[in-house]
C-alpha cells in the first residue's frame, strides 16, 4: 500500500496537522518541542505531519511556517517518527529546481522507507518572485514547466527539454532513483485549471470553505476526474482551530476556521467527510491552550471517529 492510500480513502476522512505544532502570535513560532509533539501525534493516531515551504519572512503576510528548510526539516522529524506520512504543504515549485527538487524528494524517500507525499504550489507571496529572479507574471507557466521536468526526471537517463530551467539528452541520469510513485498533490490552483489539475495530479489541496462553496468544488472536481477518466483522487483541505476546554463550545470563527469544543469539531469533520474530504490538516496557530493539550484531546475525543 502506497503512502498516499494509507492517508486517504473514498468515504473516509483522515487527520494530520501541520507545522508548527502551536499557537503563536506574529508570524514567527518558537519550534520549541516540536520532536516530542510529533511523536505524539504519531503515538494517538494522526496520519500525517505537513510542512511548509517559506522562503522569506514577509511581516505582512503573518506567517513564517516552520522557519527551517522543508528538506531539512522533514528528515529532522522523519528521524523522531516511525511510521506517520511525511507531507509537503506546500513546496513552491517556481522557486526550486527541478532537479533539486526531485533528488530531495528521492533521497527522502529511501531514507524514510517511502513515508513522503509532496504537496506542490506556485506561492501566494507575489513579493517573494523577485528575490529568485523571476517573473510572478509567469508562475503558471513555471509551476507547469516544473511539474513536467520532475516527472520526467524519474526516468533513466531521461531526454527532457523545459523552457525554464533546461534540459537533459539521455546522456545523464539522476540518482538516487526511488522506483515507486511518489505522490504528487497541487495546492489550490496553482495557476492551473480544475480540469489540468485533475489529469495530472494524484489529489488536490485546497483551503477552508463554506459548504456551499465546497459542495461546487468537489462537484467540479468529480466533473473533470470523470472527464479524463481518471479513478477517484482525494481532495484534503487545511482548517485553522482553536479548541476550547469545553467540549460543548459553539463555533466561533477565526481566520479559515473556528474557535469551538470537540464536540463541535467532530460533527464539523463528519460533515466534510460526507461532503467528500479525504484528509484534513490541523493548523494550531490560533489556539489559545497549548498545543500538546489540544493534540492530546483531539487524539482521544475526535479521533476515535474516523478511524480507518
Amino acid at each position: 500500500m502506497d503512502m498516499l492510500s494509507k492517508i486517504a480513502n473514498k468515504g473516509k476522512l483522515t487527520l494530520g496537522l501541520v507545522f508548527p505544532l502551536e499557537a503563536y502570535h506574529g508570524p514567527v513560532a518558537t519550534m520549541k518541542n516540536q520532536e516530542k509533539l510529533a511523536k505524539r501525534a504519531e503515538e494517538l493516531g494522526f496520519k500525517a505531519l505537513w510542512f511548509r515551504d517559506v522562503p522569506f519572512n514577509d511581516p505582512s503576510f503573518g506567517d513564517a511556517g516552520q522557519l527551517y528548510d522543508p528538506w531539512v526539516y522533514m528528515a529532522h522529524i522523519m528521524n523522531h517518527t516511525r511510521n506517520i506520512a511525511l507531507g509537503t504543504g506546500s513546496i513552491i515549485l517556481p522557486f526550486r529546481h527541478p532537479v533539486h527538487t526531485v533528488k530531495s524528494i528521492n533521497s527522502l524517500q529511501l531514507l524514510s522507507k517511502g513515508r513522503l507525499i509532496v504537496g506542490v504550489a506556485s506561492g501566494d507571496r507575489a513579493i517573494e518572485y523577485p528575490a529568485f529572479g523571476k517573473d510572478v507574471e509567469h508562475k503558471s507557466e513555471l509551476f507547469r514547466d516544473s511539474f513536467f521536468y520532475i516527472q520526467a526526471l524519474q526516468a533513466d537517463f531521461p531526454y527532457h527539454s523545459s523552457t525554464f530551467y533546461g534540459s537533459t539528452n539521455g546522456g545523464i541520469d539522476l540518482l538516487p532513483k526511488y522506483k515507486e510513485n511518489t505522490p504528487i498533490l497541487v495546492t489550490g490552483h496553482s495557476g492551473q485549471s480544475v480540469d489540468w489539475i485533475a489529469k495530472h495530479s494524484n489529489g488536490w489541496l485546497y483551503y477552508p470553505r463554506d459548504f456551499k462553496s465546497l459542495r461546487l468544488i468537489i462537484q467540479k472536481w468529480t466533473e473533470a476526474l470523470d472527464k479524463y477518466e481518471k479513478d477517484w483522487k482525494p481532495f484534503m483541505q487545511s482548517l485553522y482551530i482553536d479548541i476550547c476546554h469545553d467540549p460543548s463550545t459553539r463555533p466561533s470563527p477565526i481566520h479559515l476556521g473556528f474557535r469551538s469544543g470537540t464536540e463541535y469539531l467532530v460533527a464539523h469533520l463528519k460533515s466534510l467527510e460526507s461532503h467528500g474530504v479525504s484528509h484534513v490538516i490541523l493548523n494550531l496557530k490560533y489556539g489559545k491552550r497549548p498545543a500538546d493539550e489540544i493534540i492530546s484531546e483531539i487524539g482521544e475525543m475526535v479521533l476515535p471517529h474516523f478511524q480507518t
